[in-house]
């Protein structure tokens, strides 16, 4: 067991698995507003999703305030959605993550605006005035910006959101992490007892079978590319941007069936490496290599599979986490995103991604309509237990190292 969990902080997840809600709302390729906050239902059916929750030992959620429907004027916010959500999840017993950007601006900003570090700052400030009035009492854990270094690629280089630029991924990352760091900033002002949750990509960049030297040498730098945000979050890169060790605290990583990929021809390797391509790296070893970089806490923040896949996925996420936990890895939860079918950002139109542990139907009228999808239900029960196996061996040997450590210092 590493010597540096002696002194780790303390968990303050009320469970190990999590559920996410989507609540993107950021412009999308087209130009289009989405709030998916609404168009899955949630905010119609939360004291339904939240009750459904209980089956599955489900006590924490991901959940996001919309800044860009939060500040629809400079500097005045408007959180009575938020307050909506806070109630529900009282009501219910429900733990609360809160993303303050999960890829939405105001209409008047972009991460390339001169004013756009000061406006998420301020943000941050209200936010945390507004929580605490509401819930003076409890720990309260924050997302500054979800999935920095996607956000950059999809806004900076590919034109997929707001500003729409092409070659130009690294200027968005350092306006997104300015605000980010700033962000953290006034969250510890208002609030120094405020646990700051990162939410960033977890990949496998690779090179072709029979790489060049160059292309290995490429591979190599991309795949450590996927470290620059934290990185600049805990000072060690770009510390001009105020970034500081203390900033670092829960290291929450997105990993989907996708996220690992050949540089030079982009072709997916596939999630269940059925080709034993040497390339491939499961995910436990991923998480290994992250956690040294950081050597703090871990939560896989989002994961799942789209389609007929979804227990398979399951299965093998359960066989990573215990493989991981006996490793070594204080992996301290795991965040199925979405828990609640999504439709797709650009092309609402079209079939749903049918990713969650719920379908959706939607009717001619009313609120959608929630379907247990029952294959991958069975798949998170059964690797419920297998995880806690590894997660208690983990603990028992962390006792065991504690008082070991204190039996050896001086009276």
């Amino acid at each position: 067991m590493p010597q540096q969990l002696l002194h780790s902080p303390q968990n303050p997840f009320h469970s190990f698995w999590m559920a996410g809600y989507e609540c993107t709302d950021q412009l999308n390729c087209f130009g289009h507003r989405v709030d998916f906050l609404h168009l899955t239902g949630h905010y119609q059916l939360l004291d339904d999703d939240y009750r459904g929750l209980a089956d599955f030992h489900i006590r924490t959620v991901r959940e996001g305030i919309r800044w860009s429907q939060v500040e629809r004027t400079p500097y005045h916010y408007d959180w009575s959605v938020v307050h909506d959500l806070l109630a529900a999840g009282q009501r219910h017993g429900v733990q609360q993550l809160w993303d303050l950007c999960h890829f939405g601006y105001p209409d008047d900003l972009t991460p390339l605006h001169p004013q756009f570090a000061r406006r998420f700052a301020s943000l941050c400030r209200a936010f945390v005035d507004f929580y605490r009035s509401v819930r003076p009492e409890g720990e309260l854990i924050v997302t500054p910006i979800n999935e920095v270094s996607f956000m950059s690629w999809l806004g900076g280089d590919v034109r997929g959101t707001s500003p729409y630029c092409v070659g130009q991924g690294w200027e968005v990352k350092y306006g997104l992490m300015r605000a980010y760091i700033e962000g953290v900033a006034a969250l510890r002002e208002a609030d120094p007892t405020v646990r700051i949750l990162t939410t960033e990509p977890l990949v496998n960049i690779v090179p072709p079978l029979n790489a060049t030297r160059q292309q290995k040498a490429l591979a190599r730098r991309c795949h450590q590319d996927q470290y620059q945000a934290v990185d600049m979050l805990a000072g060690r890169m770009c510390p001009e941007l105020g970034g500081s060790p203390a900033y670092l605290d829960l290291l929450g990583f997105n990993y989907y069936y996708d996220n690992q990929w050949d540089i030079v021809s982009g072709q997916r390797l596939g999630w269940a490496n059925e080709t034993n391509d040497p390339r491939w790296r499961p995910l436990s070893a991923l998480l290994q290599e992250a956690y040294r970089r950081y050597r703090r806490p871990v939560v896989i923040t989002e994961t799942s599979h789209p389609q007929e896949h979804r227990p398979n996925w399951m299965e093998s996420i359960a066989r990573e986490c215990a493989k991981a936990l006996r490793g070594g890895v204080p992996l301290w939860g795991v965040c199925l995103y979405p828990i609640i079918d999504r439709p797709d950002w650009d092309f609402p139109e079209k079939p749903w991604h049918r990713a969650g542990l719920w379908d959706v139907e939607l009717p001619a009228a009313g609120a959608p309509k929630r379907v247990l999808h029952q294959p991958y239900a069975q798949a998170l029960l059964a690797a419920q237990p297998v995880v806690a196996k590894a997660a208690e061996r983990q603990a028992l040997a962390a006792t065991k190292l504690v008082s070991a450590s204190a039996a050896t210092l001086p009276a």
